[in-house]
């Protein structure tokens, strides 16, 4: 049959059915505790996989009604398995009901668009520089372009399997390419095994595996000990070495561009290893200065001599005092595996030759060369440094600039100064505790009160409050400590609090400070050993379709009202979110009140409770779970309707 596009007539009239509400189950069993005052509370948990939980004000023992809804991991939900929320809002009416009448339900986008990631479409990216790969940064559409439009899942599409299968199991499916697999097969990137792919843990460099890659560079440097705690892994490509150090208690921040290698950080995602699409290209990496204790480079092709070093120059910017850069592969080790690079000796060397230089002219240290592995290591201050600047006229110390700045920032051919200090065993900026008290110690950012109106008592107020916040979100999403959800991003982290609360739990945590926001506390939240990129929610976020599992949005859309358009935030976050994710709203009830009628039009439950500190606040929490539905569903309904 005829399939109708978005746009058409005949389209936005099927859409605007609601024949989704016959997936409404019905609901026995339901208890209703009745408090003094009238008003009773509730609360909804999505449980595992396409385990659905809803509780209605009722306490555990004899008296409690839960009903429950499952199906295998394996299987396709059906429609009927969507989860269902009662309204029962006690103390605010929420709707308005003219402004709802406004809203329609938002169109499918066409099964085209399924993979889509609009900053980071080739056709647009065509159009920019091929220079030091300007047409691979981020280049967003305009208002005029952006989709109004919900992005389809593939037809078979299934939820990944659970941490800790799904670092070496993804469903094929949910990700349609074979291409990795057949270029990269003879390197044991991944595997095509009947309907799922393999992450067998192999690399380009990791013949024995990843994980005997990263016992081979604890033998280097000490990987164990809890003194490196935050990496960056650059052209990761499906993030193996990211995934094994997990074991390690070390976290790495994955990133590769959206090129001909297909889908790599799409994969990494899907596994539950932290990545985002990126590159090293014009522009600064979207982290600040001195966040992670170790980089890495294993044949990621990035040209690190080139540019008079202004790319080595950028991982200098973004590593600790004191941090490592591990090389492996081309130009490492040349004299004995030229032969099999297709590159001549006299090639090899002059790279090797250049790296060397400008590692030397930022003061590093060469610490070993082993094998195909060679570790360099940042200075801990910077003293010694400036002294040599005699003999090293380039790149010399910038001279201004603020250097956590990185957002939508060009590199700059000089050295990012570290913090002042008084003597030459000191460390720039403040020394660090290892992991896992790294989490909770005080940040030398804010110790040395370089965070503008960050004190050591919000510092102290803001862990215990979200250690309270976690314990009611528990309550209220009961499967969150239990493995239901992997990839978490918290869109407005401030200080990591969500991410620190939640360390024991099977989870990872993207904290995203948005850009431009005062204070800029994305340095606290990597002093404290946790991730996360600066990021404007005004743009799409730099990864694909469907690889976050819960989102905490906590005061977004007040800070973005008078900037851009709330609904295309939220169509935004349902691109990113998995189907039956869950996402956890806290903002001041008008926001609220906006947020719940537009969600529910695009094909979210959602419910208002409480707030840990009770029904009287100013701020509401609003929980919404992303129906399950793919773009079968929606061919199915135009097959009927054409008949």
């Amino acid at each position: 049959m005829a399939k109708e596009h978005v746009g058409s007539p005949k389209y936005h009239q099927l859409e605007s059915r609601k024949n989704h509400a016959t997936w409404i189950l019905s609901v026995s069993g339901l208890c209703i505790l009745f408090y003094a005052l009238g008003a009773w509370q509730s609360s909804i948990a999505p449980t595992t996989q396409t385990d659905i939980t809803n509780r209605v004000g009722c306490e555990n023992g004899p008296n409690e009604a839960i009903h429950s809804f499952s199906s295998s991991s394996s299987s396709l939900p059906s429609p009927s398995s969507s989860p269902v929320f009662l309204d029962f809002e006690s103390h605010h009416h929420l709707v308005d009901e003219e402004d709802s009448q406004e809203l329609q339900e938002f169109p499918t986008c066409n099964m085209s668009y399924s993979e889509y990631t609009p900053c980071h479409e080739r056709e647009r990216g065509r159009k920019f520089d091929r220079n030091m790969m300007k047409f691979r940064e981020r280049h967003c559409p305009n208002k005029e372009e952006l989709l109004r439009c919900l992005i389809p899942a593939p037809p078979k599409y299934k939820l990944p399997f659970k941490w800790p299968k799904s670092r070496d199991y993804a469903w094929f499916d949910n990700i349609p390419h074979k291409e990795l697999s057949i270029e990269k097969g003879h390197q044991n990137w991944i595997k095509v095994e009947g309907d799922r792919f393999r992450f067998p843990g192999g690399g380009t460099m990791f013949a024995r595996g990843a994980d005997a890659y990263i016992n081979d560079i604890n033998e280097l440097i000490p990987l164990t000990n809890g003194s490196i705690r935050t990496a960056l892994d650059t052209g990761c490509g499906v993030a193996s070495w990211g995934a094994y150090l997990l074991k390690r208690d070390i976290i790495a921040m994955s990133f590769a561009p959206k090129d001909t290698h297909e889908a790599q950080v799409w994969f990494a995602l899907e596994r539950g290893i932290p990545a985002i699409i990126g590159i090293m290209g014009s522009q600064r990496l979207p982290y600040p200065a001195r966040a992670f204790d170790m980089a890495h480079c294993s044949r990621c092709l990035i040209p690190w001599s080139k540019y008079d070093g202004l790319y080595l120059i950028e991982v200098d910017r973004v590593l600790r005092p004191g941090g490592y850069w591990i090389l492996s592969g081309p130009p490492i080790h040349w004299k004995k595996s030229w032969k099999g690079w297709d590159r001549t000796q006299e090639d090899l060397k002059h790279e090797q030759d250049g790296i060397e230089d400008v590692a030397k002219r930022l003061c590093w240290k060469k610490v070993i060369e082993k094998g195909s592995l060679a570790v360099w290591q940042k200075p801990i201050n910077h003293i010694d440094c400036i002294k040599s600047r005699k003999a090293h006229h380039k790149p010399h110390m910038c001279k201004s600039g603020y250097a956590d700045e990185s957002w939508y920032k060009e590199l700059e051919s000089c050295i990012t100064p570290m913090p002042e200090i008084s003597s030459s065993d000191e460390v720039s900026g403040g020394a660090l505790e290892k992991w896992p008290e790294r989490a909770y110690a005080v940040p030398p950012r804010i110790s040395s009160n370089s965070v503008a109106g960050i004190t050591l008592e919000k510092f102290q107020e803001d862990a215990k409050l979200w250690k309270e916040r976690v314990t009611h979100y528990k309550t209220i999403v009961t499967s969150l400590p239990q493995g239901r959800y992997r990839n978490i991003m918290d869109m407005n982290a401030y200080l990591g609090g969500f991410a620190a609360a939640l360390m024991k739990y099977p989870v990872w945590v993207m904290n995203v400070v948005p850009a431009n926001s005062q204070p800029d506390t994305l340095g606290i939240v990597y002093e404290r050993g946790f991730i996360g990129v600066y990021h404007d929610w005004c743009e799409a976020f730099s990864t694909y379709p469907r690889t976050y599992d819960f989102i905490h949005a906590g005061g977004v859309f007040s800070m973005y009202q008078d900037r851009c358009d709330a609904i295309d935030i939220l169509l935004e976050m349902d691109r990113i979110l998995r189907p039956e994710g869950t996402v956890i709203f806290r903002d001041e009830v008008e926001v609220i009140e906006k947020i719940k009628s537009t969600a529910e039009h695009m094909k979210w439950n959602t419910k208002i409770i409480d707030h840990e500190s009770g029904a009287f606040g100013k701020d509401k929490v609003l929980v919404a779970v992303k129906s399950y539905w793919t773009s079968e569903a929606k061919e199915e309904e135009d097959d009927i309707e054409s008949n």
